[in-house]
């Protein structure tokens, strides 16, 4: 009979090995229902409607490194077309709402950002930006404090687009130059132009002005004495002469006279320049979101190098032949965008 009798003790060893693998196996559930996933959330400040399309890159690229809008980060966007005062107001509603990392462009409001976020402990990527000469960064291996970012190459793509009229325009001796008056990035782009103007026989007309009527005013006096005193029209990359009433201005002037116009490739209405050198916008967006991936996963923003956008071509043919030039076949294999 004893023989026969179950072993207790065996039955509640394996009673207890069952109740251990079941916990195990619950274990996990249990983890994931309790805990949240993070979402971030990024105020993204585009200070620049020309540029406006950064944030379409950024985000896109942020999607494809695993950042889900709605489930694990919120973009709060705001466009602006240069506005200071809008630029501070919106930087401090960022900062209230306690975002985790804020996305800025082009370079004022990128200062702008840096000054205001300062102490807050929220990291700031820029793009479209200058460094020189504005005090951006401390260095580009080290950039310091809670920023990093995408470098605009304004001085590199002053040259290249000087170089490009010069061969749109061989024959250009004078070339007026209009840009926002007190903006920052612009002597060093024109430290930039001035030996290779100088070395080609080039006079630059500097024409600073602060709004759209300030350009009328300017270009109805060069039109008292006859034919205006220079021969094309470039745009350096500041503010002015990419928002939209002082391009008009400025492009239907360049129309009436057949002055050939262009720096930076824009169209409104039907006003259009002629090409532009400037940094890739989209690819511009993408370089951001990876050092801003680096930020949310936890490396310090002033710890990560800055990096430069790279220079593309652009060229609206149309436009050209208005005004009387040809673009070399050369010129355009060079081309990233022709507009036809």
């Amino acid at each position: 009979m004893g023989l026969n009798r179950k072993n207790p003790f065996r039955r509640r060893h394996c009673m207890h090995v069952l109740m251990y693998i079941f916990l195990l196996l619950l274990v996990p559930f249990l983890v994931s229902g309790c805990s949240k996933t993070k979402v971030h959330k990024v105020g993204i400040l585009c200070g620049l409607e020309y540029i406006a399309s950064i944030a379409d890159g950024f985000q896109e690229k942020m999607a494809e490194l695993g950042y889900i809008e709605g489930e694990n980060i919120l973009y709060d966007l705001r466009r602006i077309d240069f506005d200071m005062e809008e630029y501070r107001r919106i930087l401090r509603e960022f900062i209230e709402d306690k975002v985790d990392l804020i996305l800025v462009f082009p370079t004022e409001a990128s200062m702008e950002a840096k000054q205001i976020t300062e102490g807050t402990g929220i990291p700031v990527v820029f793009a479209f930006s200058n460094i020189e000469g504005t005090g951006l960064v401390e260095s580009v291996r080290e950039p310091g404090g809670n920023i990093t970012g995408v470098r605009y190459p304004g001085p590199d793509i002053a040259v290249k687009r000087l170089e490009v009229l010069r061969e749109l325009v061989p024959e250009v001796k004078s070339i007026l130059i209009p840009y926002q008056r007190d903006y920052p990035i612009v002597v060093h782009q024109m430290e930039m132009l001035a030996p290779v103007a100088e070395k080609a026989g080039i006079t630059l007309l500097e024409a600073p002005a602060a709004n759209a009527a300030e350009i009328e005013t300017l270009l109805a006096a060069y039109e008292q004495n006859g034919a205006p005193p220079f021969d094309a029209i470039m745009f350096v990359a500041e503010p002015l002469t990419v928002t939209p009433e002082p391009f008009v201005a400025l492009t239907k002037f360049a129309v009436k006279h057949k002055i050939p116009i262009g720096g930076a490739l824009m169209t409104v209405g039907e006003y259009s320049s002629i090409f532009g050198a400037n940094a890739d916008l989209i690819a511009t967006g993408e370089e951001a979101a990876f050092l801003a991936d680096k930020v949310l996963n936890g490396t310090p923003a002033g710890s990560i190098p800055v990096i430069s956008s790279e220079i593309t071509l652009e060229f609206n043919y149309k436009a050209a032949r208005e005004f009387g030039l040809e673009i070399s076949p050369e010129l355009l294999r060079m081309a990233q965008v022709v507009i036809h």
